[in-house]
């Protein structure tokens, strides 16, 4: 299988999944006015799966070191095999709720918010799992994306005026509650990798390309029950059905475009995560938060119209971000 075995590509790799993170919901942006979000996320989600195959079949069965895929699927032990997939199930329900915020608030608020704040708890609960590079400037990069993250909350609350402070605290609420529950998705599936040897992995663990396709399973099956439940009882707007959603059309490539390109930033963050530690790779991925808030300032003009004290805590927003990202990649030296 493909490895990984030098630092500064694995920080590539890294940097890959923070462009892959963050630009998947373009996809969504392109199409939500007429195609609701619930409808988007089946694709989404297929998406994800379609290129895990992909990928284990490829990358994950050629190569001189680790295991195939098939052969490391049979030997993998049943407890790494059900945490890989409740980890989909819990990346599932935080997604569909980061979604939900996205078509609510846009991508320059529910990012920064929801996968920040899974930033700084995905990091203090992976650095517990593999303590790997300097604590000090690890944790200082952290403070800084935290701080990054209570400014652009606070611009948009100020951006959005208080005639609207119900709808904005909902959206803000709901992406809190995705952020946390996104933080403890990628420990349950790195706790079934064998991280600290991928050429000759130990037995009964996984490698990234296995748990990758597990993952997705969790993701494909959790999805049934959770985006059901919500097109019967969405958070905003009447019900939709199934009858809807077969009716899409060419809508349908918007939602596995999105799920590709968020799958191909999740397997890179994966490989990479053997070399880097998987607290700094995940670190660095989640610095997709400052590539939406890009995305969603700067094309989507998602913060048009503010007052100049918004667009200097927005500045603010961006240098926190860019100095913590800096810092969370000089802790792996």
């Amino acid at each position: 299988m493909f490895i990984v075995d030098h630092y500064p590509l694995a920080i590539i790799f890294t940097f890959i999944t923070m462009l892959c993170w963050g630009s998947w919901a373009n996809s969504q942006k392109l199409v939500q006015k007429k195609w609701r979000f619930e409808l988007f996320y089946w694709d989404y989600v297929l998406g994800i799966f379609l290129l895990s195959l992909l990928v284990a079949f490829t990358l994950g069965s050629h190569g001189e070191g680790g295991r195939p895929f098939l052969s490391d699927l049979k030997q993998a032990d049943s407890g790494n095999l059900l945490r890989a997939f409740a980890g989909g199930a819990v990346f599932n329900l935080a997604n569909i709720l980061l979604t939900a915020a996205i078509a609510g608030a846009g991508m320059a608020v529910a990012f920064p918010i929801g996968i920040g704040l899974a930033l700084v708890i995905g990091v203090l609960i992976n650095y517990i799992l593999l303590a790997k590079g300097s604590p000090y400037l690890l944790f200082g990069g952290v403070i800084l994306i935290m701080l990054a993250i209570l400014l652009n909350a606070a611009a948009f609350k100020k951006h959005s005026g208080s005639t609207e402070s119900r709808s904005v605290g909902k959206w803000i609420v709901i992406s809190i509650i995705a952020g946390i529950l996104m933080s403890t998705f990628y420990p349950l599936v790195a706790s079934g990798i064998e991280l600290e040897n991928f050429v000759s992995p130990a037995s009964g663990k996984m490698t990234p390309y296995s748990a990758f396709v597990v993952f997705a399973a969790g993701i494909l099956s959790s999805n049934v029950i959770f985006n059901s439940i919500l097109m019967r009882c969405p958070l905003e707007g009447d019900p939709v059905s199934y009858r809807q959603y077969l009716g899409g059309g060419a809508l349908h490539l918007g939602g596995i475009l999105g799920g590709i390109v968020w799958g191909c930033g999740n397997i890179f963050n994966l490989i990479a995560a053997g070399k880097a530690g998987p607290a700094i790779s995940y670190g660095l991925g989640q610095g997709a938060t400052l590539v939406a808030a890009l995305w969603g300032v700067f094309i989507w003009k998602e913060f048009k119209g503010s007052s100049s004290q918004v667009n200097r805590m927005i500045a603010a927003m961006f240098l926190f971000f860019v100095i913590g990202i800096v810092l969370i990649i000089a802790a792996g030296r």
